[in-house]
């Protein structure tokens, strides 16, 4: 594992490629780059996989994209962390590729909750470095919508959301309205309820994993 901006772990393509897809892995708030390292036996044998470390600190081993607070008025973010971390991810992205040799053009986020927010966050305003993005549990932020790219820009990226009907942590509203924004653009949008609660269940598993092996089907990488 590599010295890079963020602190991560890394499994590597268990099909051996010159330049393998990426999937980077981008944990909730108050839990550790661990957290989703722990699915990658479940996911495809091709990406080389980078679960990736949160910057911020909240604890021992807690770690956020940015601070939240839980008001009587709904969530209260700290939005200069948010879009801190959206650049840091990007530059991170970028080192990532370059030092694993991953193919550029293949590079998919994965996020959950919190992990999901800084994923769409980079998808939608930095297409160009994104095949493909997975919400699992997460919303896309307002104050992303100013800087998202121009359509042109975002026309056929693929995108999955899924969300639990039982969701109390960021209820399913939360995914509903991702979906009504995203159906707004011109991206290839796949949207999934499931009746679960904030987490990661198998049926939802089932589902990103298979979505993730098309698009490297349709890339024609061989199995």
């Amino acid at each position: 594992m590599e010295k890079l901006s963020l602190v991560h772990l890394v499994r590597q393509p268990l099909v051996k490629s010159a330049s393998p897809p990426l999937l980077l892995l981008l944990h909730g708030v108050g839990s550790n780059e661990y957290d989703l390292f722990g699915l990658a036996p479940y996911l495809d044998k091709r990406f080389l996989i980078i679960s990736v470390r949160a910057p911020y600190t909240l604890g021992s081993d807690s770690f956020a994209w940015f601070e939240i607070n839980f008001t009587p008025q709904g969530i209260i973010i700290q939005p200069e962390q948010a879009e801190a971390s959206r650049n840091k991810l990007i530059t991170f992205l970028n080192e990532a590729v370059t030092t694993y040799g991953a193919d550029p053009r293949q590079v998919f986020l994965m996020g959950f909750s919190q992990g999901a927010i800084i994923s769409a966050s980079v998808a939608l305003t930095r297409p160009e470095l994104v095949a493909g993005l997975v919400m699992m549990s997460g919303r896309i932020l307002p104050q992303i919508e100013p800087l998202m790219a121009a359509p042109e820009k975002l026309k056929g990226l693929p995108v999955l959301v899924v969300h639990g009907t039982a969701d109390t942590v960021l209820p399913v509203e939360h995914g509903r309205a991702s979906r009504k924004t995203l159906s707004a653009l011109p991206v290839d949008l796949l949207y999934h309820e499931y009746p679960m609660g904030h987490e990661v269940s198998q049926e939802s598993l089932d589902d990103v994993t298979s979505w993730l092996s098309a698009h490297l089907d349709a890339g024609g990488y061989e199995t």
